[in-house]
């Protein structure tokens, strides 16, 4: 969507994103549909799905062919994280997280060693990926990160705590952004990669959340874990920048988790409108429900072109900061909207479990958080503008 020539703008799907989006969607609805609810109920994450998703592709979107990856770009990253979203987004989430932050963190800033080491892996989810910037005390502030590495002739000894950590349990590999200089310094910490089993390297408490239950969170624990310097990727100081461009890419992600969800709210909020019946007529009859209906669709309209829009600009290589700032800021403020109106279309209906809107609203809260809250977001478009 939104191929750019010199004399026109494209707004139409090419034929390998409408495949792609096809495929994801009869993914979705085959082998994630009939177990939304109970996955929610007991925050399961299951773990063989992922494997599933990897052998259809989707845990490698953006790698390489050459390296076991599907080799496509951000329009169709989009959206099948949008269609596996529109059914449940926790699933979502968790394939934005292990696509666009551990697997693309090494795909960017490692080595032809380490990729070769580690990407096969991760593309067909042999190995389901982690990546921890965040701790305890250090969420918008990850420059005051507490987490060190320490160098120890030729290898490092890593001590400290990751929280809020996108498959902190289940997760093969972390990328692990850690302080390797003076707090505070942006050139001061540095990425590792450390896989499962390293002595030292354990997981902690597993959250227990208000919605994207199927998608595991939990900590990160270091305790004198020693790794080798080979692990490192990129140089000493430069895992704080490598993770702000890590972050442009995830935003486009959340975005796109964020445009699934509304566009599941609006169409299970239109359905319902359309087949309940008030003083003798369906409710989109009536002016109020007609009217949520339509800021719904324009906004999701709205949302959808400013999200491909920073598709576009990603997959030219261009710096991106500022769109895909706006594009998450957005479409996460949109899904929060966009759920909550849905919910009040379908009524006491809609603060059942019998109805999708339900778990909806609780998943959309995530997005205005996750990789950078709202007010962070306005934050980085503001220094983008006033530059």
């Amino acid at each position: 969507m939104i191929t750019e020539t010199m004399s026109s703008i494209n707004f139409d799907y090419s034929e390998t994103q409408k495949m792609v989006a096809q495929s994801a969607k009869d993914f979705a609805e085959q082998h994630i549909a009939p177990h939304v609810m109970e996955w929610d109920e007991a925050q399961h994450f299951p773990v063989e799905l992922f494997k599933r998703a990897g052998e259809m592709g989707f845990m490698g979107i953006l790698v390489p062919e050459e390296l076991g990856g599907s080799g496509l770009g951000y329009h169709e990253y989009v959206a099948i994280i949008e269609e596996i979203s529109k059914v449940d987004p926790s699933i979502g989430l968790s394939v934005a997280a292990h696509n666009s932050l551990c697997t693309n963190h090494i795909l960017s800033f490692g080595n032809n060693q380490q990729k070769q080491r580690w990407i096969p892996k991760l593309a067909t989810a042999e190995w389901i990926g982690a990546w921890g910037l965040t701790e305890h005390n250090t969420g918008s502030d990850a420059g005051g990160m507490n987490t060190t590495a320490v160098k120890d002739g030729d290898h490092w000894v890593l001590n400290g705590a990751k929280n809020f950590i996108t498959h902190g349990k289940s997760g093969d590999i972390a990328v692990v952004i850690t302080r390797t200089g003076a707090k505070g310094d942006s050139r001061g910490m540095t990425a590792f990669v450390i896989e499962k089993g390293t002595p030292g390297f354990t997981s902690g408490k597993k959250e227990n959340k208000l919605g994207m239950r199927a998608s595991e969170t939990a900590e990160l624990i270091f305790s004198d874990c020693r790794i080798p310097d080979t692990n490192r990727l990129g140089k000493v100081g430069e895992g704080f920048i490598q993770s702000m461009k890590i972050l442009d890419g995830g935003r486009i992600s959340i975005g796109a988790l964020s445009l699934g969800i509304a566009k599941g709210a609006y169409q299970a909020a239109l359905k319902y409108s359309q087949e309940r019946v008030q003083f003798g007529k369906p409710i989109s009859k009536f002016q109020g429900i007609s009217f949520k209906l339509a800021d719904m669709a324009t906004e999701i309209e709205a949302a959808e072109l400013l999200l491909h829009k920073a598709a576009f600009v990603k997959n030219q290589g261009k710096p991106v900061t500022k769109l895909s700032a706006m594009a998450k800021m957005y479409a996460s403020e949109l899904c929060v909207r966009a759920a909550n109106e849905a919910v009040q279309i379908h009524g006491g209906y809609g603060y059942t479990k019998d109805f999708p809107v339900e778990k909806l609203y609780r998943d959309a809260k995530l997005c205005t958080i996750g990789e950078g809250t709202t007010e962070i977001q306005k934050v980085v478009i503001a220094k983008n503008i006033l530059k």
